[in-house]
Formats: C-alpha cells, structure tokens, sequence
C-alpha cells in the first residue's frame, strides 16, 4: 500500500470534516437555524456561515491570494459577516437569506476540492506572507481547515442538544 502524500490527508480531512458537518445539519429545519437557546451565544447559521468563510481563506485566499472570480462563490459582505471576531446575533434579518448561507458553505466547499488537488508540493511548504498561530506554511493551513470545522461540528452538535435534537453519534 502506498502511503498518503501530505496534500492527500490534507484533502481527506477536509471532506471527511464536511462529510461529519452535513451529517449534523441534514435533519435539520429551516426555523433550527437560527434558533437560539437561552443563555447561548450561538445558532447553526452563524456556525455554518464562518465554516464557509473560513474554508474560503485557509484553502484559497492563503494558498493562492484572492480571484476576481472568488465573487462568484463567495461576496465580500458575506466574508465580513460571518469573519473571525464578529458575534452571532439573534435576528436572522442580520444574515444573508438561509439558502444563501448553504449554498456558498457547499459552493466554497467544491471550490476547494476542485482547486487543492492541483497544489505543488513545494507551493504548500512555502511560509505564509502572514503568520498565523496555529501553523505557519501553506500545508498547515489545510490541515488546520479541517480541525477548525471540526472545532465547530462540536458547536453544532451542541446547539443541536440544545434545541431538543437527538445526537447524531
């Protein structure tokens, strides 16, 4: 058997991140969303919409920088929205529409898997041109995408408890 490349594992995590994620949002209804349980400081959406704008920067805007054409999966208002620092608010009304939020979390998703295969091994062992905490080349961005969603899978699974949703696990 041959073993994996680091790009592969790296790719592996992040759909097997994804694949856990929709397992915990699958059953859920539209009001679930944004629902907000007593005492929380979180909903689903919020949760969703930073996965989505997270992706975008761990797996393409520090792989390769920004694209014009980034505006077509993912718009700048949204970014800012749901960026790291911003607070989840209770009013759905301070979000993009709930079908927006799940169509840019799987369009930056297909984005990414389309994107990272063709990454060179000596791209992803590059620095970054920005220092970040957790890791500090490119490849250690891609794995550290996978362990953020997973970081917020458990936020998830959490608000799901709380509004009454059996576990998934």
């Amino acid at each position: 058997m041959t073993p994996y490349l680091p790009l592969e594992i790296a790719i592996r995590n992040i759909q097997f991140a994804r694949n856990y994620t929709h397992t915990l949002l699958d059953d859920l209804q539209d009001e679930d969303w944004f629902c907000m349980p007593d005492g929380q400081i979180s909903h689903i959406a919020w949760q969703v919409g930073h996965l989505a704008m997270a992706q975008y920067a761990l797996t393409m805007i520090r792989i390769r920088g920004k694209e014009p054409d980034d505006a077509e999966f993912i718009s700048n208002a949204f970014f800012k929205t749901f960026k790291k620092g911003t607070k989840p608010l209770s009013d759905p009304t301070a979000y993009p529409s709930l079908e927006e939020i799940k169509t840019v979390f799987d369009a930056v998703h297909a984005q990414a898997m389309a994107e990272l295969p063709d990454c060179s091994e000596e791209e992803l062992n590059q620095p970054l041109p920005e220092p970040h905490a957790a890791f500090n080349t490119k490849l250690g961005s891609l794995y550290f995408c996978a362990n953020h969603e997973m970081l917020h899978a458990g936020q998830i699974g959490l608000i799901r408890r709380m509004i009454g949703k059996d576990p998934v696990r």
